[in-house]
């Protein structure tokens, strides 16, 4: 997931720091040494990671946009110039922007805000800010919550003795709490030096930016591999207990299934799936990049001419054109599937399932799924040109009809249209028109959509005047009769707005006259 450093460069950071036996640093030059172990780490185990750089003040700067060079990074860190006072919110409206014109809002993202701990002064100020959080208006509200799923971590340059002469753990602890409570405060333990900002930042990478590695087995195969993004841990709501569910290291593929037959399932999550290569030695070279060009290039020659089970995998299932089931953990799966990236790149990928054990209403329960050759018929056919999924449920549904839906504006017009066309041609349509009409009243009640009642009724009371003398008078009475019981139902307190109670034609002499004609 996409990664934000958010710098304070305010006149604060400029705090000189004394350190025994060294030469004078200031809190700008801990926070950039434990910003470039950070980069350093990402450079090595997790090159994939886009990652930009925010320096902010009273005002706020993007210094380098998303890039996965941590070179760039690096030297930006030391080209950033020293502003005025700390402005925090503003920092944050601009992550948001930021983020949102990048990647939209359905993309996971990581802040990293690096301060010592000021929380500015007067207006603008953290505590200002908060103190007037719930007299923003819609147009300026504050930024936290962001609209994008986020982890917040505040890295201070000061350590908690400091923090806590103030009330600014306080403040900042309130910022984790506005995002939902997803982060973290990081201080620095013991006197600020430079082995103390290493190990603050170390815990940073621990618990954010470690990745993930498993063993992928498939009877007697077996493969080192590493998952990126590393997966989160997942609550099940539905628990009484609700408790942080992992996945295991160790994973094991359970069977293989055709991409048709799975489709296009929903998953929690993707993952990109990278095999991790092993000397004899139990050396890794796929998780880091050695410092010698050299070394580099012939750790890449060893890693491409050892076997793997994974690019054996990658092969089959492009090839085949299926995806391999996975167990995760105690009724929980996830599939392993070959994704283009362009006509000659793809990539091995995993998604996770909703934990339980029927993910996938159309196939079953996984457990119950077994290979072809244990069923007394191929299910699909000796020609293969037949599927035994969907699989078709053992109790008919207890409705027959399609469920009303108005995503698109032009759904909810096209069911007025055809209420008023029905109108038009009445009395012939009248059994037509109270069908359609009670369909829409219904609609609407079960989405709370008592304006489009009025509406309606409204347009068939515009309707009604608008008839030609050679229209039938039958046709008047039941256009008054319709918008009139449109009416009632829309107040929403009458009987006649009652769910089950559906709008009849009305009886008149004329509808009686025709009837015994007819």
């Amino acid at each position: 997931m996409p990664t934000v450093v958010l710098l304070d460069v305010s006149l604060s950071m400029t705090r000189p720091v004394t350190m025994e036996g060294v030469e004078e640093y200031q809190r700008k030059h801990l926070a950039a040494h434990g910003l470039s172990m950070l980069f350093e780490h990402m450079a090595t185990s997790y090159k994939l990671e886009f990652t930009c750089l925010v320096a902010f003040s009273s005002l706020w700067e993007l210094m380098v946009p998303f890039t996965r060079d941590y070179n760039t990074l690096q030297e930006s860190l030391s080209t950033v110039d020293d502003y005025d006072k700390t402005c925090l919110e503003s920092a944050l409206t601009g992550v948001s922007n930021i983020v949102q014109d990048e990647w939209g809002v359905c993309i996971p993202c990581q802040v990293i805000i690096v301060t010592d701990g000021s929380l500015g002064i007067g207006r603008g100020s953290l505590r200002h800010s908060l103190s007037i959080l719930n007299q923003h208006s819609e147009d300026s509200k504050f930024p936290l919550p962001f609209p994008f799923p986020s982890k917040l971590y505040i890295m201070c340059i000061a350590n908690l003795e400091e923090l806590q002469s103030t009330d600014t753990l306080d403040v900042l602890e309130c910022l984790i709490d506005l995002n939902n409570g997803e982060g973290q405060i990081f201080t620095i333990d013991g006197p600020l030096c430079l082995k103390n900002v290493q190990s603050m930042f170390g815990k940073l990478i621990d618990q954010a930016y470690s990745p993930f590695h498993a063993v992928l087995k498939c009877g007697h195969l077996v493969s080192d591999m590493q998952m990126f993004p590393r997966p989160e841990p997942v609550i099940i709501d539905e628990e009484l207990e609700p408790m942080p569910k992992s996945i295991n290291t160790e994973l094991d593929i359970v069977g293989f299934i055709k991409i048709a037959d799975i489709a296009s399932p929903p998953v929690l999550s993707r993952h990109l799936v990278l095999p991790i290569a092993l000397t004899k030695e139990g050396d890794d070279l796929g998780g880091g990049l050695p410092e010698e060009t050299e070394d580099e290039n012939s750790a890449s020659q060893i890693a491409g001419k050892m076997p793997s089970f994974c690019v054996l995998l990658h092969g089959s299932l492009k090839v085949e054109g299926m995806v391999a089931i996975v167990l995760l953990g105690p009724d929980w799966y996830g599939m392993l599937y070959s994704q283009a990236d362009s006509k000659k790149k793809s990539n091995l990928m995993m998604s996770l399932f909703e934990p339980g054990p029927e993910p996938l209403p159309w196939l079953g329960k996984m457990s119950q799924l077994g290979p072809i050759l244990g069923a007394e018929e191929n299910p699909y056919g000796e020609d293969d040109s037949r599927s035994p999924f969907p699989l078709q449920p053992r109790t008919k549904r207890s409705y027959a009809q399609n469920v009303t839906v108005w995503i698109k504006p032009s759904g909810l017009q096209t069911d007025v249209q055809k209420i008023l066309r029905n109108a038009r041609k009445l009395p012939e349509k009248t059994q037509t028109f109270y069908k359609e009409l009670n369909r829409l009243r219904k609609a609407a009640l079960a989405f709370g959509f008592l304006d489009l009642l009025k509406g309606v009724a409204d347009m068939l009371d515009r309707e009604c005047t608008l008839l030609p003398d050679t229209a039938h008078p039958d046709a008047a009475f039941q256009l008054s009769h319709a918008a009139q019981q449109l009416k009632l139902a829309s107040t929403g307190n009458s009987e006649y707005a009652a769910y089950e109670h559906n709008i009849t034609p009305l009886q008149t002499d004329f509808s009686s006259s025709s009837t015994d004609r007819i």
